[in-house]
């Protein structure tokens, strides 16, 4: 028996899931790899990164003020562009949202490792199963935790910057006479990462109260301030500790940390991190739910996936599905540019699809258009439209540069997704005409 979404996702909420979704998601580990990349330009690349997702959030706030939905990055292209297309989305998604389980856990791991040694695996094993227990009582709880700890993560973020202000030396921000343009370039797509989640409320939109204005201005407050937290942190880390030793570094912040806070840093930042990758687990594996809960809804997964627990308001069946593909992708590769690279393409693809659907939108629901609580002028919007799918699909080329073993991983499971597209097409109960 299914019943109703319950709605409890107010605006600090929608901020809390965006911007929680993202900063710890990729601030405590993606800076090292991206300065070994680019050295002094990682800090260029993150203002690159920043255009893209600005474009592209501009299109998800007026798509989330025309139609709030759940499992919107599915059923916009399905409903907009393709049934197929809105399939691929959801099922490369589904490895990308299993690889970002492991990101964020595989960190939070290293990080306690640092206070008290703990296996891999097993712990992140743990960590997965907090998480779906979590989940699985109701979504206002879950959202009046996120915005606790979204809190308590920026106060900690504002403390590292004007502390470690203290200790930047200005030498390590000296460009070489030829900087690495090519490095820089190949940075963005890990660097994208940063802003991953920006996004996340129009993904539980059946569950935020007044969406249709919520939604866009929750998204503009998280991208504007995700900005200001990840410049302020990555200038400090890198005028710390200098583009060889972070980009050598598995725990940056934690190391540039050490250098003005002493002792303390370890416990402080090790807690910061815990409470940040924790809470973006916690955010990513509500809306990975709802993905699934939108395609099992629409008929493409068992219907199983669709059923809402009758006390909790909770897709409580897909949510032991994640739990179940955060399990099998225990044995994915544990490189950090692999995994990032294997989150960012699937969702980069979204991104495409759902700046498609706002410049379609536009052109063909005119009804839609102008119910938008939040829109540009009609040619304007299609022209940001049309932007955001160019900037998703740039990002995603120049990715070919930092390693392609990803790309190759996501055909095999886009091939597998194609097979079984083309045969539920050929087993689904065929429409019976009316007597």
């Amino acid at each position: 028996m299914q019943s109703q979404l319950k709605q409890g996702v107010d605006l600090a909420a929608v901020v809390a899931l965006g911007l929680g979704t993202a900063v710890g998601v990729a601030i405590f580990s993606v800076i090292a790899p991206a300065t070994a990349l680019a050295g002094t330009g990682m800090l260029l690349s993150v203002l690159i990164a920043a255009v893209p997702m600005f474009v592209i959030a501009v299109n998800y706030a007026f798509m989330g003020s025309a139609l709030p939905t759940s499992g919107a990055s599915y059923e916009w292209p399905r409903r907009f562009i393709h049934p197929a297309v809105g399939f691929f989305i959801a099922w490369l998604r589904i490895a990308g949202s299993s690889s970002a389980m492991i990101v964020l856990a595989l960190v939070l791991v290293q990080y306690v490792s640092m206070l008290v040694p703990v296996p891999t695996k097993p712990t992140m094993l743990l960590l997965f199963s907090l998480v779906l227990l979590a989940n699985l009582f109701g979504v206002g709880i879950a959202a009046r935790v996120q915005k606790t700890l979204m809190a308590a993560l920026v106060v900690l973020f504002l403390i590292f910057a004007g502390w470690g202000a203290t200790a930047v030396e200005a030498v390590h921000f000296s460009v070489a006479e030829n900087l690495n343009w090519a490095g820089v370039l190949a940075a963005v797509p890990l660097l994208v990462s940063l802003f991953f989640g920006i996004e996340a409320a129009t993904e539980v939109g059946d569950e935020v109260s007044n969406g249709r204005r919520m939604i866009p201005l929750g998204i503009a407050l998280s991208i504007t301030s995700a900005v200001a937290l990840y410049l302020l942190v990555a200038v400090v880390a890198l005028g710390i500790l200098g583009t060889d030793v972070l980009s050598a570094s598995r725990t940056p912040i934690l190391d540039a940390a050490t250098r003005f806070m002493g002792p303390l840093a370890k416990p402080v930042i090790v807690l910061a991190a815990v409470v940040a990758i924790g809470k973006s687990l916690n955010a990513i594996f509500m809306v990975f739910s709802r993905s699934l809960f939108a395609m099992a809804r629409a008929g493409v997964l068992p219907p199983a996936l669709a059923a809402v627990h009758p006390r909790w308001g909770t897709p409580h069946m897909a949510c032991l599905a994640v739990f179940g593909c955060c399990v099998v992708c225990l044995a994915l590769p544990m490189s950090l540019t692999f995994l990032f690279l294997s989150v960012s393409i699937p969702t980069l693809l979204k991104y495409v699809t759902t700046s498609l659907c706002a410049a379609k939108v536009v052109k063909e629901h005119p009804d839609l258009y102008e119910n938008a609580r939040f829109k540009f002028s009609p040619n304007a919007m299609r022209l940001w439209g049309y932007a955001g799918v160019v900037s998703a699909l740039t990002v995603i080329v120049l990715g070919l540069g930092a390693d392609v073993r990803p790309y190759y991983v996501l055909l095999g499971w886009g091939a597998i997704g194609a097979l079984y597209y083309v045969a539920w097409q050929q087993l689904r109960p065929v429409p019976q005409p009316n007597a």
